[in-house]
C-alpha cells in the first residue's frame, strides 16, 4: 500500500482521493490545503505547508492538485525530496519549464505522471485502438471542439488571473483536446493560431482560441476550437480516416454537463473487407471510469517500477511545445 499526500484539496484533490482510496493500491494519509481546518478523517493528517508534507518520511507519493502556478515548483520540490509525483495539468507555463522539471525527474529516478485524464475515458481508448489497428486506414484529418459556459463568478477565482493560471481557456481546457490529437496522430510540427478575447476582456485570459495543426511527416491536419463564449458545454472529437470516420460527441464527467459519450463509427463501403455496404455503429459510454483508470496507471508504475505510458513528462513536453507556438501568435 503506497502512502500518499495530496496538496490542494479542492474539487480535483477530492476526486483524486476517492480514486486512490478505491484502488486498493494506495491510501491518502495526509492532505495540505489552507481551506481545510480539520482532518476529513481520523486516518488523515493535515500538513501546515506543502514543504512539511513533502519532507514527511512516511509520504511516498505526492499528488499536486493546486492552482497552475504551483505545479512546477511543487513537482520539482517533491521529486528532489525523493517522492513520486502525480501532477494535474498544465505541467507548467512553458516547454522550457517542463524541460527543467525533466532534469529533476531524471536525477531523482522517481515516477512522474501528469493528469491528461481524457486519455483514460473508455471512448478514447476505443478510438485509439481503432486508429492504431489500421482497420480503417490512415488518419487524414481531425477536428476538435471543446467549450464551457462561464459567468462572472469564474472571474472571481484564480483561473481568471494570468499570474496564477498562465493562460485562459486553451491552457485550462483546450490542452486536453490538444493532447488527444497528439496522442492519436503522433504529433504536429506546424502550428497556426488565433487567440481572441472579445467578450470577457480579462488580461492574459483568452476566451477563444482557434488552432490549425499539421504534421510534415504524415500530412495529417487538425483543427481545434477552444471556447468559453459558446454559452453551452460541448465536447466533440472527430477523426476522419481513409476508410471512414470516428466521431465522439459528449464526455462523461462528474458534473454531467457534457452529456454521455456517444461514439459513432462509420466504415465506408469502398474500404470494407466485405465490399458491398457501408456500416455505421453507435455506442454510448455512460460511466466515467477515467479517474480510477488514471490513478491505477500511476500506482502500478510506482509499485512495479515500470514507465508511465499515458501522461509522462515527454507527453507533457510535446503538448507545451505546441502551446508555446499557439500563444506566440496571440
Amino acid at each position: 500500500m503506497i502512502n500518499i499526500g495530496i496538496i490542494g484539496y479542492g474539487k480535483m484533490g477530492q476526486i483524486r482521493a476517492e480514486a486512490i482510496n478505491a484502488s486498493d493500491k494506495g491510501r491518502v494519509i495526509c492532505i495540505c490545503d489552507k481551506s481545510v481546518a480539520k482532518s476529513v478523517s481520523d486516518e488523515i493528517a493535515i500538513a501546515d505547508s506543502p514543504e512539511t508534507m513533502i519532507n514527511d518520511p512516511q509520504i511516498e507519493a505526492v499528488f499536486v492538485c493546486t492552482p497552475n502556478y504551483l505545479n512546477k515548483p511543487l513537482t520539482k520540490l517533491a521529486l528532489n525530496k525523493g517522492k513520486h509525483v502525480f501532477c494535474e495539468k498544465p505541467p507548467a507555463f512553458t516547454a522550457a519549464e517542463v524541460e527543467d522539471i525533466q532534469k529533476a525527474e531524471l536525477s531523482s529516478g522517481m515516477t512522474l505522471m501528469y493528469g491528461f485524464n481524457h486519455r483514460h475515458h473508455e471512448s478514447i481508448k476505443k478510438i485509439r485502438t481503432l486508429v492504431y489497428s489500421k482497420e480503417m486506414g490512415k488518419i487524414l484529418w481531425m477536428r476538435g471542439r471543446y467549450g464551457k459556459e462561464v459567468d462572472e463568478d469564474f472571474f472571481k477565482g484564480w483561473r481568471a488571473k494570468h499570474e496564477f493560471a498562465g493562460g485562459g481557456i486553451m491552457l485550462d481546457q483546450g490542452i486536453h483536446m490538444l493532447d488527444l490529437m497528439i496522442y492519436l496522430s503522433g504529433g504536429f510540427d506546424e502550428v497556426q493560431s488565433m487567440v481572441s478575447n472579445l467578450y470577457w476582456k480579462a488580461d492574459g485570459i483568452e476566451d477563444n482560441v482557434f488552432v490549425n495543426l499539421r504534421s510534415k511527416k504524415t500530412g495529417i491536419c487538425a483543427s481545434i476550437h477552444s471556447t468559453m463564449t459558446q454559452w453551452r458545454y460541448i465536447f466533440s472529437l472527430e477523426v476522419f480516416l481513409e476508410g471512414g470516420s470516428v466521431i465522439l460527441n459528449g464526455l462523461k464527467t462528474s458534473s454531467g454537463a457534457y452529456g454521455d459519450e456517444q461514439l459513432t463509427v462509420k466504415i465506408n463501403k469502398s474500404h470494407s473487407a466485405s465490399a458491398s455496404y457501408e456500416s455505421e455503429v453507435q455506442e454510448i459510454f455512460d460511466l466515467d471510469t477515467s479517474w480510477t483508470s488514471e490513478v491505477l496507471h500511476f500506482l502500478d508504475a510506482v509499485e512495479e517500477g515500470s514507465p508511465i505510458e499515458l501522461g509522462n513528462s515527454n507527453d507533457a513536453l510535446r503538448v507545451m511545445k505546441i502551446m508555446d507556438e499557439i500563444y506566440r501568435h496571440k
